[in-house]
């Protein structure tokens, strides 16, 4: 399989230096890695990730080989190209395939409103109306050369995958920055709110490395739509994983931003946007789009960072655990981070039950106990309780070091069944609680041949930080 061009690459072919090209190596035309097909690795089969039939609309040659205009269809499909004949020009309608939630509750971005039309023209033309309207003709009229150079479109013509139906009000920053919306991915459907396992509405989305396999979730579609090339960004949100896990399982990165610094609509706070991507520098362009930060300097390395494989309070399997490990002794390596003892051992509490009593019904309104699973005063107050003890740890962790590393999950992808009695997010969600900014890399592949992933985790507001060290570990060859 041919793979998608990272943002820079696709800049200078076919973006920001204003040739008026697609974003396929200035070919002119939309496609995975200058194929000059819509769609993925020039077959328009959606990859081995079974996302569905080709997602472009007008990028010129539309899927494999047909000259026309292939129809998006939810990037996410059932592995046999059966998704639903969803349309990428007919974002607000019928986005997903059901809730969109992060976490067991789900349901977080469904009914969030109609964002308006995005829809791409042969010409390379990205456009929106709607819900505020932007304009990128000849996909980079900005001159700019590249990221950062102070051009009026930074990311001009650079494909993006959305997440669901709010997909393109989150992704507003992108839209305004030059990026062109090309699809809305697959999210958890009916019965399975929490990762995408399972049939969801419009067929199961499966792991690209492995069809019997989950990609995670919920952020599913945007993990398999980087992983398997069909673009170089997706937008996603984490509210207990939902970023980090798919990014582990699918084999690339996955950024939670601090929870609270950028606009999400979320009443438990437990939320926070995020984005996949195949680099970190793809990853630092979304980052600096939507922060509307500069690019920071390079912090001194090797930063100083703790290893825990459990948290305190987890039992991951050994597998993840020593792959997560390895990836760190490649960070050590390339000089990216040295490992330090702590002065006190990272001895989190079990954040689980003070997620799941924050996100009940009613955790935000009314104290009142409920026997259909709402939220109860004794409850609630267990929870706060247990949300202020980890914030002081970690608060003392963060006061000695920058760097806290983890592995993502802590169990390969399971399979279509769905996970059993495991919680895929023991080793996430506590980040959504204390709202600390955290990053999965790749970290490898498991017999299964599966990947997973490496999690560095900053102290609040230190996105730039993660990024650094990710794009640093990627030049040097340690991811």
């Amino acid at each position: 399989m041919r793979r998608a061009a990272g943002v820079d690459a696709l800049l200078e072919a076919g973006g920001a230096a204003g040739s008026g090209g697609g974003w396929a190596a200035s070919s002119g035309r939309g496609g995975a890695a200058s194929s000059g097909a819509g769609g993925a690795a020039s077959s328009g089969a959606g990859g081995a990730a079974g996302l569905g039939a080709g997602w472009t609309d007008d990028f010129g040659a539309g899927g494999a080989g047909n000259s026309g205009r292939r129809r998006a269809d939810d990037l996410g499909g059932d592995g046999a190209g059966n998704s639903g004949r969803r349309r990428a020009d007919d974002f607000d309608g019928g986005t997903t395939d059901g809730s969109s939630g992060d976490g067991p509750h789900g349901s977080s971005e469904v009914g969030a409103g109609n964002s308006g039309r995005s829809r791409t023209d042969g010409a390379g033309r990205g456009r929106t109306d709607g819900s505020g309207r932007h304009e990128a003709d000849g996909f980079g009229g900005s001159g700019s050369g590249g990221l950062g150079g102070g051009g009026v479109l930074p990311l001009a013509g650079v494909p993006i995958a959305v997440k669901g139906r709010s997909g393109l009000r989150a992704a507003g920053p992108l839209l305004a920055a030059g990026a062109v919306a090309v699809g809305a991915t697959s999210v958890p459907g009916p019965g399975t709110p929490w990762q995408t396992w399972g049939l969801g509405a419009r067929g199961r989305t499966v792991n690209p490395w492995r069809a019997d396999r989950t990609p995670g979730g919920s952020s599913a579609g945007a993990a398999v739509a980087v992983a398997a090339g069909l673009v170089p960004l997706a937008t996603g949100s984490d509210g207990a994983g939902s970023v980090r896990i798919p990014a582990a399982w699918c084999g690339v990165l996955g950024l939670k931003t601090t929870n609270g610094r950028l606009s999400r609509a979320d009443r438990t706070g437990l939320a926070a946007p995020g984005v996949l991507a195949r680099t970190a520098s793809d990853a630092a362009a979304w980052w600096r789009v939507v922060s509307g930060e500069p690019a920071a300097p390079r912090p001194p390395l090797p930063l100083p960072a703790v290893w825990s494989p459990d948290l305190g309070f987890d039992a991951p399997d050994p597998e993840p655990v020593a792959l997560a490990r390895a990836a760190v002794e490649r960070l050590v390596a390339a000089g990216a981070v040295r490992l330090v003892r702590p002065r006190t051992p990272v001895w989190l509490a079990d954040p689980g039950p003070a997620w799941l009593a924050l996100r009940a019904p009613g955790a935000g309104t009314a104290p009142g106990a409920g026997a259909d699973g709402s939220a109860s005063a004794s409850g609630l107050d267990a929870a706060r309780r247990v949300r202020a003890g980890n914030d002081r740890r970690l608060a003392a962790l963060f006061a000695g070091v920058p760097l806290l590393l983890t592995p993502t999950a802590p169990t390969a992808p399971h399979g279509h069944e769905g996970p059993g009695d495991r919680y895929s997010t023991s080793l996430t969600w506590a980040f959504n609680l204390s709202g600390h900014p955290a990053l999965s890399i790749p970290a490898g592949f498991g017999r299964d041949g599966c990947p997973a992933g490496l999690q560095l985790v900053a102290p609040h507001g230190q996105e730039a930080l993660l990024l650094a060290v990710a794009r640093w570990a990627e030049a040097h060859g340690a991811v």
